[in-house]
């Protein structure tokens, strides 16, 4: 147990010389250390099942995971100890604020892609729906393409039928009163063959020689615009079966399906709102509790310990200040003046006189 708590301590980022001597402050730092150690645990699961579902692999996500869990961890162990209890709340709560807005964007980071495990089921059914929404939608891009130009041949073909239809229906009109003429149920009233029937049957020859004529070229002109529908509907086929139909299942479509449930589910909305408000209070546990606890024996002795350290440091430096400003003034001091000795001996000089 107490290797557990001084690897907790470890976490919090305390130093386990300054707790020893603080028996009151030990549970505190435990529990920040806890904290900060799960968070880190939570991100590293996070990442893991983000990085499987782009790698679709184990080992990757595995070692990636990792590696993000540990900058987590070591991010937040950073975070909760260089926070400082000086007995001022708004001035902590200022110093604060940075780091509570680091947490939260973690928050949001971690969360994500456990929210995506957590509604793994329901994103499955709604990527399905999203993916067979994408085939629709790239075929009828293709379709776009092609429809304009069907639609054009089609009528064109149908023009030259309904021509040779009116066509016909000009001919048996024409037959039929020739036949009347012959029978005498029509036009004379007289059932004879004389020079009026002679007329309309004239008249309903050329009209079925027009027909035939007109029928042999319009044909040929079907013929070829219905191959031309053909070569457009192949084409087209080949495209819709040359579609990319890989599965719809990347991390970014699993995150758009979450959006689109969200959207469509009140529950799903609520329960996606508080896994994120519960990790960023995760999160954001271990700054709260240095910011909202009261300074403590710990604070003191660390503040003290810091302090001791600045007026060493302060010490050293006005000590080398004042040597290095001896050395300095030996080097530039004048030199002091000599006194000139005369080239007459003073002894003799006195003599002398």
């Amino acid at each position: 147990m107490k290797n557990i708590k001084e690897f907790f301590w470890f976490c919090s980022g305390a130093s386990p010389e300054l707790l020893n001597r603080c028996p009151t402050e030990n549970s505190k730092y435990t529990g920040i250390g806890a904290t900060v150690l799960f968070t880190g645990i939570f991100a590293a699961l996070a990442a893991g099942y983000a990085l499987y579902t782009v790698f679709d692999s184990y080992l990757p996500a595995i070692i990636f995971g990792a590696i993000w869990g540990a900058m987590i961890f070591n991010l937040d162990r950073y975070i909760v100890s260089s926070m400082r209890k000086e007995g001022n709340f708004w001035k902590e709560l200022r110093t604060a604020i940075p780091r509570l807005i680091l947490a939260v964007l973690l928050a949001f980071v971690i969360s994500k892609p456990l929210e995506l495990k957590m509604f793994e089921s329901e994103i499955n059914g709604e990527l399905i729906l999203m993916e067979q929404a994408l085939f629709k939608k790239q075929e009828d891009t293709i379709k776009a393409r092609f429809a304009p130009s069907i639609m054009i041949l089609n009528e064109e073909v149908e023009g030259l039928k309904m021509e040779v239809t009116e066509k016909e229906t000009v001919r048996n009109d024409l037959r039929s009163l020739a036949q009347q003429e012959a029978d005498g149920t029509g036009g004379s009233m007289r059932r004879n063959l004389g020079p009026i029937y002679k007329v309309k049957k004239d008249d309903a020859d050329r009209a079925d020689a027009e027909l035939l004529s007109l029928k042999a070229q319009n044909d040929s002109l079907v013929a070829d615009k219905q191959r031309n529908i053909e070569m457009l509907q192949m084409a087209y086929s080949e495209e819709i079966a040359g579609l990319n139909r890989e599965k719809y299942d990347g991390l970014a479509a699993r995150i758009d399906a979450l959006g689109n449930l969200t959207k469509k589910s009140k529950p799903i909305y609520w329960a996606n709102i508080f896994i994120i408000l519960l990790f960023i209070a995760i999160e954001t546990a271990p700054v709260f509790v240095k910011l909202i606890g009261g300074k403590g024996p710990y604070d003191d002795l660390l503040n003290t310990h810091e302090h001791g350290f600045d007026m060493y440091r302060v010490e050293q430096t006005t000590k080398y200040s004042y040597d290095t400003g001896e050395r300095i003034s030996k080097h530039t001091a004048p030199e002091p003046e000599q006194e000139v000795t005369p080239d007459i001996d003073p002894v003799a000089y006195v003599s002398r006189t």
